[in-house]
């Protein structure tokens, strides 16, 4: 089998490997699609070098078809589609004790803490394999994974039928998150700088309004006839994307802080203690996020062509993470089985 590692100081290789059984309790995976997100770039950049051990093989977003599995495995056979939840949580810290598995106090996330799916076969237990609908083409369920981190995050705000949400942050997940606030009856604008993301996002039907030629504040007054809208969901990362989304909040809005900022940005509390505004936070998914994640896919409900700009082998995984770190696509998938050299 092939498989893309990250080896250190911003380096990528693509090595063939022998294939290794499934142990008791694991599912072998044929990988066919893996897309490249933001934490890959991140853990490309160094920024993650204290938490993954090198050589890592990164990646968590992806779509395959079990290709074996290990004893005591009894819920899926060979040829099943499936995607993968990648979160082994330890099931005994307070936060699993809870309800809260996916925020586990020492959850392993394959692709990071654990190899990921950037190879053509992954084993990975059977617990984290989330069936895929039947006529979901592999490639669109790729963004199973990104589309539920934007269910989650959605849910997490309670946005509500006719309330209006503004998305700060035209990536993909933003892109992705104004998607599930519309289709769950929210009235959606998005700030976004760039002006290519920007005519993306105007060509999908929402508001696209540049944050550095408007006042983002004013903007959305005049939109909602001065209240304020109801959620913001801060994706950018940036001290000026959180300074924006809680500017735009009404009385009693809700700030979702999706993006992960590399240090602490500055939060007008005032303004929190004055409109009673509530952060909170938004953190990967729980399983009923991925079933709503795939049945959206299904549903064509997801803008997956928009969304997945480029398709590559796996082979040219060095030149992927080069366009995606210079903003030229939304979605890189790297087909995992053409990866020879």
């Amino acid at each position: 089998m092939f498989a893309a590692r990250y080896t250190g100081n911003g380096a990528l290789e693509v090595v063939e490997l022998p294939v290794p059984a499934p142990a008791p309790g694991q599912v072998q995976l044929e990988v066919a699609y893996t897309g490249i997100c933001g934490t890959d770039l991140h853990i490309l950049h160094g920024a993650m070098d204290a938490r993954v051990t090198l050589p890592a093989v990164l990646g968590h977003e992806m779509a395959g078809r079990v290709a074996s599995v290990g004893d005591g495995v009894d819920d899926w056979t060979v040829g099943d589609a499936a995607t993968v939840m990648p979160l082994v949580s330890c099931g005994t810290c307070p936060a699993c004790t809870s309800g809260a598995e996916h925020i586990c106090y020492r959850l392993i996330f394959l692709g990071i803490d654990a190899p990921g799916s950037m190879q053509s076969r992954w084993n990975v237990p059977a617990d984290v394999l989330v069936r895929l609908p039947d006529g979901l083409s592999l490639q669109t369920a790729a963004l199973a994974e990104p589309t539920a981190v934007a269910v989650h995050d959605v849910r997490r705000s309670g946005l509500a039928p006719g309330e209006r949400a503004v998305v700060v942050g035209a990536g993909p997940i933003g892109l992705l998150i104004a998607t599930v606030a519309r289709s769950s009856g929210g009235e959606v604008a998005v700030f976004e700088p760039n002006a290519r993301r920007r005519a993306v996002i105007a060509g999908l039907g929402y508001e696209a309004v540049d944050p550095v030629s408007n006042d983002a504040e004013a903007w959305v007054e005049n939109w909602t006839d001065g209240a304020g809208a109801a959620v913001a969901f801060e994706v950018s990362g940036t001290e000026a994307g959180m300074s924006t989304a809680i500017r735009c909040l009404g009385a009693r809005g809700r700030a979702v802080v999706v993006g992960i900022h590399p240090s602490p940005p500055p939060v007008d509390l005032f303004r929190v203690f004055w409109r009673e505004l509530s952060l909170i936070g938004a953190r990967v998914y729980e399983r009923a996020d991925f079933e709503e994640a795939a049945r959206l896919l299904a549903a064509d409900a997801i803008p997956s062509s928009t969304l997945i700009t480029d398709v590559v082998p796996l082979a040219e995984v060095t030149e992927a993470f080069d366009a995606m770190d210079a903003g030229t696509s939304m979605k890189i998938l790297l087909d995992c089985a053409t990866a020879a050299h």
